[in-house]
């Protein structure tokens, strides 16, 4: 029987992985930090005080408008350490919105799912024009929940230019059989319904992006949704769970390209 705990450890497999979200905090604070009155922050989309999100606007009129949503296994972590993420999608004249979430225990995945569809639907409602969405490991996985049927309302459907789940978890049943499962809460029944391959064929684009250098089990989630959904696969070399998301912040990357390329 593999150890699943091992296998879904990300930092314990990378060289320096303490250092990350320091780093990643200080990023994010001198990015917003740098955008003035052009970084909007701490917008309420919903009762809890975790229901809030930060919305950046290009200089001009925004294309559209990229939301990301963050990973940490939804156990941990806000909006606040990736602002520095937007910079990728601002230059390229889209706005971009960071939500942060209630994280388990204190609410189930399930519930984390119904937050990401409010705040999506927030965005939809303060905004013209299409709407990109892109997730990270757990975000990866509430990004791509948003494409299940009745999950947001078809007008916000239809505005949807394209998903990217980033290092996703596809298929919770995994997750299981870890220690980790003590504050999620999951049965087998919760953990299917909660997860993406197990939704119809979405009709919007979809790019499933990992890293080569990833864990095992993440390469397999990966390949998972995309074989389940039909998706573009893309595996970058020499990248793993921790640095995938860089090329968010870069505006001539191919993952910039297809977020930002409406249909």
């Amino acid at each position: 029987m593999p150890d699943m705990d091992d296998a879904y450890a990300n930092g314990a497999y990378i060289d320096g992985a303490a250092d990350y979200p320091p780093r990643w905090a200080a990023q994010a604070q001198a990015f917003r930090d740098s955008l003035g009155d052009r970084a909007r922050i701490g917008l309420t989309y919903g009762p809890s005080e975790r229901m809030a999100l930060d919305y950046f606007l290009p200089e001009g009129a925004a294309k559209g408008t990229l939301i990301f949503v963050h990973g940490g296994y939804w156990l941990k972590f806000d909006r606040t350490y990736w602002s520095h993420l937007a910079h990728g999608a601002l230059t390229k004249g889209w706005a971009v919105a960071m939500p942060s979430y209630d994280l388990c225990p204190a609410v189930r995945i399930a519930g984390i799912t119904q937050q990401i569809a409010q705040a999506v639907m927030a965005v939809a409602d303060g905004s013209m024009g299409p709407i990109s969405l892109a997730g990270h490991s757990a975000g990866g996985h509430l990004v791509s929940r948003m494409l299940a049927p009745g999950m947001l309302p078809a007008s916000v459907t239809a505005r949807l230019a394209h998903v990217m789940p980033i290092s996703p978890v596809s298929d919770l049943e995994p997750l299981l059989q870890t220690a980790m499962n003590a504050e999620f809460g999951m049965d087998t029944a919760m953990a299917q319904a909660e997860s993406p391959i197990h939704q119809p064929k979405p009709d919007v684009p979809v790019t499933v992006w990992v890293g080569a250098d990833e864990r095992p089990v993440f390469l397999d989630q990966a390949r998972w949704l995309a074989k389940a959904w039909g998706a573009d696969h893309v595996v970058t070399e020499g990248e793993h769970h921790f640095n995938v998301i860089d090329a968010l912040t870069d505006p001539d990357s191919d993952m910039i390209r297809r977020l930002t390329t409406a249909p």
